[in-house]
């Protein structure tokens, strides 16, 4: 298991939900496996339980994690996908409803891949890297979404930070690497913020949320974009049309 860094800036909670997660998506934790004790990880991290308890709740309220009153904390099994349209990207969406929107990057790295991304993102076997980017969504000058972006690394060849600095990323695939995207599934869960999320969103902890997973691909149904977005639940709705 990685050690979370008392030098980062990152609350060591939300370090430890990271380290968590990263295991479950690489299968180390699998599906029904019970996860290391709150003792246990206190112990391993070298923080205390409180902190080791707020990591917990958050990968709970995603619905990643699951515990049983007297047997302990679970792995939860995969959730049933529903799939919305049309495919437009937030800053499109907001411009549809005559809204003012803006993003402010929180991190731009390039990263290894975990196994779950690589299978979702249908990565070739030679290639690992994935471009992450993390931003928080403005719309009339309130935060109202947390976002994570993951990109395969092969198919962006020279982006940059600056490259997106407040730019619609289906904008730069279109125009900037001449990609046609085709099609997106996405799902939608409830859960609630934790406090790191809910000082980015202004909101008190534990107000309900929504989070909105997205792949999106190319004509040739190549996957080209992984997101995940924390959406405040009192800013944002969304809505499917039925034919």
């Amino acid at each position: 298991m990685k050690k979370v860094s008392k030098d980062n800036p990152i609350p060591l909670h939300y370090q430890i939900k990271e380290i968590l997660q990263e295991m479950i998506e690489n299968e180390e934790l699998k599906p029904g496996d019970s996860i290391p004790t709150e003792r246990e990880l206190c112990k391993v991290q070298g923080v205390s339980r409180m902190t080791v308890n707020k990591a917990i709740m958050s990968l709970v309220n995603e619905g990643l994690i699951y515990r049983e009153q007297g047997k302990g904390t679970f792995v939860a099994y995969p959730k049933v996908k529903r799939e919305i349209s049309p495919l437009k990207s937030f800053s499109e969406q907001m411009e549809g409803n005559g809204v003012i929107s803006k993003s402010e990057i929180l991190s731009f790295k390039v990263i290894k891949a975990t196994k779950k991304y690589k299978i979702e993102l249908k990565m070739p076997e030679n290639e690992t890297k994935i471009i992450e980017i993390k931003r928080v969504r403005f719309s009339d000058e309130q935060p109202v979404a947390i976002e994570t972006a993951l990109l395969p690394h092969y198919l962006f060849d020279g982006m940059t930070r600056a490259m997106i600095e407040d730019k619609s990323l289906y904008e730069i695939f279109r125009k900037h690497y001449g990609y046609k995207l085709d099609k997106a599934k996405q799902t939608i869960e409830p859960t609630q913020l934790n406090d790191y999320e809910s000082k980015l969103l202004n909101q008190e902890d534990s107000a309900l949320a929504l989070i909105f997973s997205q792949t999106t691909y190319l004509e040739n149904g190549i996957p080209i974009e992984y997101t995940k977005a924390t959406f405040r639940s009192d800013k944002y709705k969304y809505q499917i049309t039925l034919k």
